[in-house]
């Protein structure tokens, strides 16, 4: 892999001391021979370039629908768009300044927990659905839903970002990064596994929702918007397992010092997870929750299978004229026999 150009070159090939590294990792040097780098390549300009565009694109839609709506599927979506759109500012800082470790430090606590604001939009996502559905379609109420896998996922955010930083600090002073590396494959799994409940509270609401009468037992917009956040858990489940495989080979295993894995199974993952949620809005699609006397939303029951979907007001209309016409008819037979 080419380097690109920096502001200084060194004049030797040879490898530099101790000292001449110190002002290497401060400044902006280009690529020397048999001097590895912190990623052990150089990353490329112009995929930073191109995921920096597409997170802040993904980013500033999403503001503004915080903007309009006030949903707060916007809000975390937006602070995931723009920490990935931070960490690949400083994979594109190295690849003009390769053994700077600012720009590496910065692509790395922030790329390893970015993900964890998406999956709280999924989080988000869900709660919203089951106000609206009614609290007979979790086994959760909505707040108790909500606090906890929030908080789950706040512990994962602390955790990456505090292993992200050891590690990042080890390589710097070129001691042992096991500590931080172990530190961030716990973040990654712990996030896994707060995931993985989700993922049986979500079949859970499926499977009351269905009882309750499927598909039209859902507010108007979710059919898209549930299949958007499925959408987004996968891909988050994808970069997650890359991630910790990644990590676990060390940081000079096969895939850490290979770019097109990081592309294919972290940035474009990514990109999918906030993305999805541009597209298929859950600030648009989702109706505002109307409280009951419960507290949550209320939702006519959607007619069973086989039942034809005619407005309550028609129905009742209906058996009132049917009901008339019986008694009239009753009365015109008594008329005819006296």
């Amino acid at each position: 892999m080419s380097a690109t150009l920096a502001t200084t070159t060194p004049a030797s090939t040879s490898r530099p001391s101790a000292d001449e590294m110190n002002g290497y990792r401060k400044g902006c040097t280009a690529l020397m021979p048999n001097v590895p780098t912190s990623y052990d390549y150089v990353p490329h300009l112009s995929a930073g370039i191109v995921f920096c565009v597409l997170f802040g694109i993904s980013m500033a839609g999403h503001i503004v629908q915080g903007v309009r709506k006030r949903q707060w599927t916007s809000y975390v979506c937006a602070t995931g768009a723009l920490t990935e759109l931070i960490g690949w500012g400083g994979r594109t800082w190295s690849s003009q300044c390769p053994y700077n470790d600012s720009a590496f430090l910065m692509q790395i606590t922030t790329l390893i927990m970015a993900p964890t604001f998406f999956s709280a939009a999924a989080y988000v996502v869900l709660g919203t659905l089951i106000k609206l559905v009614g609290r007979a379609s979790s086994a959760l109420s909505p707040v108790t839903y909500l606090v906890v896998f929030c908080t789950c996922d706040g512990v994962s955010l602390v955790v990456q970002a505090v292993g992200g930083a050891l590690a990042s600090i080890a390589q710097k002073n070129g001691t042992s990064t096991k500590d931080g590396t172990n530190i961030m494959v716990a973040g990654i799994v712990f996030q896994m596994a707060a995931m993985t409940v989700f993922v049986f509270f979500l079949v859970d609401f499926l499977r009351r929702v269905w009882r309750m009468g499927g598909r039209t037992s859902l507010p108007q917009g979710a059919a898209l918007v549930l299949p958007a956040m499925v959408f987004s858990v996968v891909t988050i489940y994808i970069r997650s397992i890359y991630r910790t495989i990644e990590l676990l080979q060390g940081w000079r295993g096969y895939l850490i010092v290979h770019e097109k894995y990081f592309i294919a199974l972290d940035a474009a993952m990514m990109v999918l997870a906030t993305a999805v949620y541009n597209v298929l809005d859950p600030a648009i699609l989702l109706p505002s929750s109307k409280k009951g006397q419960d507290g949550e939303a209320q939702i006519e029951p959607s007619p069973s299978a086989g039942e034809s979907e005619i407005p309550l007001e028609e129905a009742k209309d209906s058996k009132q004229d049917k009901a008339e016409d019986d008694q009239g008819s009753r009365q015109s037979g008594s008329a005819h026999g006296s």
